[in-house]
């Protein structure tokens, strides 16, 4: 028997227990809908594999964490190794549930555990838009939502930053009456600005009936800003999104969380969850037990990025905003392309462009030593004359996001 259109179930209703079908239809899904990640991104900047980034280069351009996993954590998947021929057999995906839960004021059932938060990211904006429930994001931001948006047919809001550089919460509210999702992403990716804790819940309390509020708190651990997992508590209409792959260094370990209310997890059911690897679990279970590791991190890059940015401005560059993320973007006042292209020359390899700032580049906080390098590399770039982009580079990121060339975007 062959499933057809009508026979598959719709997102939201009752699923029944994973058997042939819904795992056909999952992966007819998942097939659809290539999930666009940071390292998607950032690799499709340098047209190339990893193999091919020279051995000293300075990797500055993806938001990863330099200091990589603590060391109970790489103990965590050393430790789990020898049980990676079986499938969880310590209940750590329950205990790491459990855990969280605890540590953030929640219930278990809030919790959903992904590898990493680009999955529930893109399967939030696929389960809550449509060609009628449109994305409302801001510009710049994370692009991944857009990238779910195009494979859902929604129409695509982009709402300009206000003048010091945080989501314009109103105009975005009142960008698209039928949104079906609105995206705040807190500190914002690229910029590293904060959104202030209240201009978030004005959002909430006043966003269109039905919609939902997508909050990334991805970098929320680098700032001093309050979170908003009170109002999954409180049961709002929102769904906060946490990954291991920023101050706990686990980008290439993958681990992520979605939190929101049972009945709005349940929508993101379809689109299939796989089972997580252990020694993703060992690590994050091992991170959460380290009470001083998020705050001695924190501060290390806090120092390097605010020793970087007090260099760029004495030396009379322009940071844009005030970062307080592990990464920042600069005006460099010349076609980025051609900066980003300059310093790749020098094994410098910084952040993408985005099209409504064609002079900003992104860059990701480093080693000190890396942030010496960058500083040196990009005085030696912009001392020069300004130079055209290569070929491969003036082909930015957005290149990157299947579909997007069919996507509509709404000012």
């Amino acid at each position: 028997m062959t499933d057809t259109k009508e026979d598959l179930p719709k997102v939201g209703e009752d699923l029944p227990k994973v058997g042939r079908r819904t795992f056909m239809w999952g992966a007819a899904l998942a097939a659809a809908a290539p999930i666009v990640s940071e390292a998607t991104l950032a690799h499709a900047l340098q047209h190339g594999r990893l193999t091919d980034v020279p051995a000293d280069a300075v990797l500055i351009n993806a938001n990863e964490n330099p200091l990589g996993p603590s060391k109970a954590a790489c103990q965590a998947i050393a430790d789990i190794g020898p049980l990676g021929g079986r499938y969880d057999k310590l209940d750590l995906m329950d205990k790491f549930t459990e855990k969280f839960a605890t540590q953030h004021g929640l219930k278990a059932e809030n919790i959903a555990i992904y590898a990493g938060s680009s999955e529930p990211l893109h399967y939030t904006v696929l389960a809550f838009t449509s060609p009628t429930k449109g994305l409302v994001t801001a510009d710049p931001s994370y692009e991944s939502p857009m990238a779910a948006a195009a494979v859902s047919g929604a129409a695509i809001h982009k709402v300009a930053l206000t003048s010091d550089f945080a989501h314009d919460v109103k105009a975005m509210v009142a960008a698209d009456p039928n949104a079906g999702v609105i995206y705040i992403c807190n500190p914002n990716n690229p910029t590293g600005t904060i959104t202030p804790r209240e201009q978030i819940l004005w959002a909430l309390a006043n966003k269109p009936a039905g919609s939902i509020l997508l909050v990334d708190e991805a970098y929320i651990h680098l700032s001093d800003e309050d979170d908003v997992l009170d109002q999954v508590a409180a049961g709002k209409d929102l769904i906060v999104l946490r990954t291991f792959s920023k101050v706990y260094g686990m980008a290439g370990i993958r681990c992520g969380v979605a939190i929101a209310r049972p009945d709005l997890l349940e929508k993101l059911q379809p689109y299939l969850q796989n089972m997580m690897p252990v020694t993703a679990l060992a690590a994050a279970n091992a991170s959460l037990d380290e009470p001083d590791l998020v705050p001695t991190r924190k501060k290390w890059i806090a120092d390097t990025r605010r020793e970087t940015i007090a260099w760029l401005q004495a030396a009379g560059y322009k940071p844009i905003g005030v970062s307080h993320s592990n990464c920042f973007m600069i005006d460099t006042g010349r076609d980025g392309h051609g900066v980003i292209t300059a310093l790749k020359d020098k094994k410098v390899y910084i952040g993408r462009i985005w099209p409504a700032w064609p002079n900003a580049v992104r860059v990701t906080v480093g080693t000190p030593e890396e942030m010496g390098k960058f500083r040196v590399a990009f005085k030696e770039v912009m001392d020069a004359p300004a130079m055209a982009a290569s070929p491969a580079p003036t082909q930015h990121a957005d290149g990157a996001l299947k579909g997007m060339g069919k996507t509509r975007f709404l000012s």
